[in-house]
């Protein structure tokens, strides 16, 4: 044993030498903690003023959380609940990208649709009153054409609650506001066509779709389209309308006269969830060992395209400012309505996941300062943060 243990050290010697006779030194990256103390304060004010009543931040990094706190109430009318950090949000349109987007995202893995397929292709209805050349790329991007949102009260008032055909006759019959691809205008209407193109192509809504191929596979356990009534407690209230408080029903009205199944609303989950579908998209379409989507699909989704969105996120469009102003150009996000909202980062490869429920009581709320506030503190920060694992 004694020659072979000459030999090593022997070898070990000739390393340092070829090294300058220096030995070798490991790298130390990321060994210091960034400051995040200021996201406390900055939320507790928001709160105070009255901007909403409850939020959950939480921050990653890879496979890393850095940060994930709860404060404030899930319910203050007309009694009162406290948030905790599994409480389970309305993601609003935070449906789009992470339902519906996804969903046409694995659908082009599979190759049963193609980014240049004319929506009439599947919806024949649809190709009428300028929409002939509306192509799913355009859907995707909000440059359809079509219009932001209908008025779901005359839809109800005219055919009840729900009537989820009647809202995709009503989207399908609508005149062309411009030429595809030549404007971006949000549209929730394009992303309920997006979801109804899914329905045509796999014969399953866009709920049994993305729970299946989407949610399950990533152990999303908390995120479903209309969530059962035994899970009410974990659920934040949304909007009080004729005294009924709105709590695990969808608050979007056409996502409601959708029967909650939706493509441009509709999805509840958690902030927990959410950071398993964040680390999937900055792993190249990876989670735990299981592939969701492929690194082309995951580019797509998330990269510009047209007007400055992905097919699904937002990159640099109008409504990019969520990002704050410390992202590097690569930074994808998306907001909702009633509050929420995610900032992936690729180039750190952190993630900012903000949930809030600014719709309760009175809708009257506001999170664009608490919004841009947080991702400032978080980018700022951002120059080397030590890798703990978090259960």
């Amino acid at each position: 044993m004694k020659p072979i243990r000459v030999i090593i050290s022997l070898a070990v010697l000739l390393i340092y030498v070829l090294a300058g006779c220096q030995p070798v030194q490991p790298v130390l990256k990321e060994i210091i903690r960034p400051d995040f103390s200021g996201i406390d304060n900055v939320v507790e004010e928001e709160i105070e003023k009255g901007n909403f009543p409850g939020a959950v931040i939480l921050i990653g990094k890879q496979d890393n959380i850095l940060y994930w706190k709860a404060f404030g109430n899930e319910v203050i009318e007309p009694y009162k609940e406290p948030i905790d950090r599994n409480t389970v949000f309305d993601l609003a349109s935070l449906t789009k990208p992470i339902a519906t987007a996804t969903s046409i995202m694995i659908l082009k893995d599979r190759k049963a649709i193609d980014f240049d397929d004319y929506a009439g292709k599947y919806l024949p209805d649809f190709a009428c009153n300028g929409k002939e050349q509306v192509q799913i790329k355009h859907l995707l991007t909000h440059t359809s054409g079509l219009p932001a949102y209908t008025n779901a009260a005359k839809l109800e008032e005219e055919f009840g609650n729900p009537c989820p055909e009647k809202v995709i006759e009503k989207i399908c019959g609508f005149e062309a506001l411009n030429e595809p691809g030549e404007k971006f205008r949000y549209s929730c209407l394009g992303y309920i066509t997006l979801a109804k193109i899914v329905e045509k192509i796999t014969g399953k809504n866009i709920d049994d779709f993305s729970g299946e191929n989407i949610f399950t596979p990533l152990g999303m356990k908390n995120t479903t389209y209309n969530p059962p009534a035994s899970r009410l407690e974990d659920i934040t209230a949304t909007q009080i309308i004729e005294g009924k408080l709105l709590r695990g029903t969808v608050h979007d009205p056409l996502a409601q006269l959708m029967a909650g199944v939706s493509g441009n609303a509709g999805l509840f989950s958690n902030a927990y969830d959410l950071s398993i579908y964040c680390r999937m998209l900055l792993n190249e379409g990876i989670w735990d060992g299981r592939r969701i989507l492929s690194p082309e699909a995951v580019t797509m989704l998330t990269n510009a395209q047209i007007e400055g969105r992905a097919f699904g996120f937002d990159v640099n469009s109008s409504y990019s400012w969520v990002k704050g102003s410390y992202t590097s150009e690569k930074a994808f996000c998306h907001t909702g309505y009633t509050g929420t909202s995610i900032v992936c980062d690729p180039a750190s490869k952190v993630f900012v996941i903000i949930l809030t429920n600014r719709a309760h009581p009175n809708d009257k709320g506001a999170v664009k300062p608490v919004r841009t506030k947080v991702a400032d503190i978080v980018f700022s920060s951002l120059q080397m943060i030590p890798y703990e694992k978090t259960p």
